[in-house]
């Protein structure tokens, strides 16, 4: 049983107070690894993206990217199937609960992908022994390697899919992850834990580090940033009731949301900000309550944002809020507000394109 009502809090308030959790409003010296941490992961899925969202909050580009060589950073498929940033130490968790839906066993995804699960165990063996030892192999050469067994000659287009729907299964499993970049080459090894928790033991870490920095969020919310709402529903709802008194309840203007009870006095006495922030593509600050979501963006410029082929475009946020988006073009930011929304304060514009050239690795760059 959650907790009753404690906290009545307004919409203004909380998007202040998850600027703060997320190293946008203020901004503070940080590392990429405490980013990623603090993020629950960062989607990386374009690597460019994901150097990006770092920046912003560290104010240093190129940390991504040697945090990825160091090993202190990994890439792998996790949330909603896609590749994220992740630190070694809690990627496990993450992926016990993207593993314990188990969707490969689902009718639908036999039927998309034309692998049954017994073949999906197979692969998740026969992959590890390839991986092993620290070997890395191409794309193509572990797709090479696994086509030549007839007992995966037929999934062979599916394994050479830059999609990866069959690998990532086999990364929610824990058999493999991204190797280190190497230039345009994708190469995968085996990765650096030893197995995955039980997701009843991973749980409370996952759900409290979504609501450090996303928070106050409702179940079906974390669901949703998680894997789309493909969570078995019983086992969602045990896995929130379980924190117990670790949690209180939220009432923002109607909506029942939950928090950690640490922070509830903070989010209570935040006060609403006012701020510019040019957000890049695919930025969790988005991505976590998710484009749907009214609070953060107005549905009707949601298509805006949430773009075809799952793309999301750079946004700007001002007071907390989505209110337009943004480009580069020829070392020229342009900022296109959304029908009914002001032009962003010229000074606090500026500031902010200034912070966007020194986190993109810009010389300078003027303001369209």
């Amino acid at each position: 049983m959650l907790p009753p009502m404690s906290v009545s809090v307004t919409w203004d308030q909380v998007r202040s107070w998850r600027l703060g959790r997320q190293f946008l409003d203020p901004r503070t010296t940080v590392t990429a690894g405490e980013v990623v941490e603090r993020l629950c992961g960062v989607q990386a899925q374009v690597a460019s993206a994901a150097e990006f969202a770092v920046a912003t909050r560290t104010g240093a580009a190129g940390e991504v990217a040697r945090d990825l060589v160091s090993g202190a950073l990994v890439k792998t498929w996790a949330a909603r199937g896609t590749l994220h940033l992740l630190r070694p130490d809690t990627a496990p968790d993450v992926l016990s609960l993207l593993a314990s839906a188990r969707t490969w066993e689902r009718p639908s995804w036999q039927r998309a992908f034309g692998a049954t699960p017994a073949q999906v165990a197979a692969l998740a063996d026969a992959v590890g022994a390839l991986l092993a030892d620290g070997r890395t192999l191409s794309r193509e050469e572990l797709a090479t390697a696994l086509a030549a067994d007839p007992r995966f000659t037929a999934l062979a287009d599916q394994l050479r899919s830059s999609w990866g729907a069959l690998l990532k299964t086999l990364s929610w499993q824990g058999v493999l992850r991204h190797a280190p970049p190497e230039g345009n080459r994708v190469a995968f090894t085996a990765p650096p834990w030893r197995a995955l928790p039980d997701p009843a033991e991973a749980a409370p870490r996952v759900i409290t580090a979504y609501l450090g920095a996303h928070g106050p969020a409702t179940p079906e919310a974390f669901d949703a940033w998680l894997l789309r709402g493909a969570l078995r529903k019983p086992v969602l709802r045990k896995w929130f009731a379980d924190l117990g008194d670790r949690l209180v309840t939220v009432d923002v203007e109607g909506r029942t949301t939950h928090l950690l009870a640490e922070h509830a006095d903070g989010l209570a006495t935040t006060e609403p900000t006012t701020s510019v922030r040019l957000l890049g593509p695919f930025d969790q600050h988005v991505l976590g309550p998710g484009t749907a979501d009214p609070a953060l963006l107005a549905p009707e410029h949601r298509p805006l944002v949430s773009r075809a082929a799952g793309w999301i475009s750079p946004v700007v946020v001002v007071d907390g809020r989505i209110t337009g988006t943004w480009a580069i073009d020829d070392r020229t930011v342009t900022v296109t507000p959304f029908p009914g929304h002001p032009h962003p304060d010229p000074r606090a514009l500026r500031a902010e394109i200034e912070h966007v050239a020194r986190a993109g690795g810009h010389d300078a760059l003027a303001a369209g």
